[in-house]
């Protein structure tokens, strides 16, 4: 029976995990396990408790806005301009991330009139136009998790999606590059692709004098991607985050959490573990496994199905740093910073990724590869 049930899990591509002692849970990536060279998936992955179907229902399963501001201390009011890059069209998301909004009890974001309007949100292309590439269900589930998970750690926060023509290197680089320009302060990435010799001639884009960019490590365990390798962004990993009321029972590494020693990446000033003559991966965590995961609303289709998600991965735990980064007023100076302000920093001391025998896959006191540092306590930031 066993066997016949693991057979039927990797037709399907899910993916099981006993996160519990009595239980089985099951989860899928949203986003296409193997791109083609040269091109990123996104790092969604979204929970399908019943092992058939994912988690939809017409109200949020899963953990809501003020379930991350208590667990990782949230008490900031700043609202600076938040750029979130995705590929493809999301083309609900400015409704969707409403009606998180209002079942969550945060404020609306209407869309942005001015150009210092705050608390607002905005769309744009690749290249700052409104010329949307094509739509994508998978992506826009990303684009949902990612809004949302920004908007909910920072309500005031004035947030700009910028949607690359496709899920290429080139075209995310160029995304990235507008939502610089259009004034973000803070920009997500969820996505990567395995490290390659050519990744560091895109390593100015992630670059940006005054702007902190988040990107999130991966969801494959052990095993360093781009542009999470890229020194100068905020590589964030993933812990499994369980709640007890408005208290955080436990918080743990997340067995997907990417993390490692990058292949071709220089080791940053500011980084001194020792095992790792080049970038090690990752720098800081927050939660990602999708069985403690996010409640996000889609409306856009995906699988036949729309309404409430359960989603993590990294992809989550990455707008949740960027979100935190930003209402707390530490927009700027990072990820350098992070390494010098331990005390805004809790740390993650067991769980693993991976059986490598070290620190690079096992979480401990200090430094870790999956959770970096540890997790963000913004209080105290």
């Amino acid at each position: 029976m066993w066997r016949t049930l693991v057979f039927v899990v990797a037709l399907i591509g899910l993916v099981a995990s006993s996160s519990t002692a009595d239980a089985l849970t099951y989860s899928r990536k949203v986003c296409a396990t193997s791109p083609s060279a040269g091109n990123a998936r996104c790092h969604a992955i979204v929970d399908i408790p019943n092992g058939i179907e994912p988690q939809v229902s017409s109200q949020p399963k899963g953990y809501g806005p003020s379930d991350f501001r208590s667990a990782y201390g949230v008490t900031g009011s700043a609202n600076p301009h938040v750029g979130i890059v995705v590929a493809y069209d999301a083309p609900d998301i400015a409704s969707d991330v409403n009606t998180y909004s209002k079942t969550f009890g945060l404020a609306s974001l209407p869309s942005c009139t001015s150009s210092k309007q705050t608390g607002c949100f905005e769309k744009f292309d690749e290249h700052g136009g409104t010329s949307y590439p094509a739509r994508n269900s998978s992506w826009a589930v990303e684009a949902s998790l990612d809004v949302e998970s920004a908007h909910g750690m920072c309500p005031g926060c004035r947030i700009s999606l910028v949607e690359a023509s496709s899920a290429s290197m080139n075209d995310l680089a160029t995304a990235v590059d507008t939502a610089a320009a259009k004034g973000g302060k803070v920009i997500s990435n969820s996505y990567g692709e395995p490290e390659s010799a050519g990744e560091t001639a895109y390593d100015s884009h992630y670059n940006k004098p005054g702007i902190t960019t988040v990107v999130s490590s991966g969801d494959d365990g052990y095993g360093t991607e781009y542009p999470a390798a890229s020194p100068a962004v905020v590589a964030v990993g993933g812990t499994s985050l369980t709640m007890n009321g408005s208290k955080v029972k436990s918080e743990v590494a997340w067995n997907g959490s990417g993390s490692g020693c990058s292949q071709f990446e220089l080791k940053p000033s500011w980084q001194h573990d020792k095992k790792c003559t080049k970038r090690s991966i990752a720098d800081i965590a927050a939660d990602a496994d999708p069985n403690t995961g996010a409640a996000i609303y889609d409306s856009y289709t995906n699988s036949g199905h729309t309404g409430w998600f359960t989603v993590g991965g990294t992809s989550l735990a990455a707008p949740l740093v960027a979100g935190i980064l930003a209402v707390s007023g530490n927009a700027a100076a990072q990820p350098a910073a992070l390494y010098s302000s331990h005390g805004s920093i809790r740390d993650i001391t067991s769980g693993d990724n991976g059986s490598c025998s070290t620190y690079l896959c096992e979480a401990g006191v200090g430094y870790d590869g999956p959770t970096g540092l540890g997790v963000l306590a913004a209080s105290r930031l």
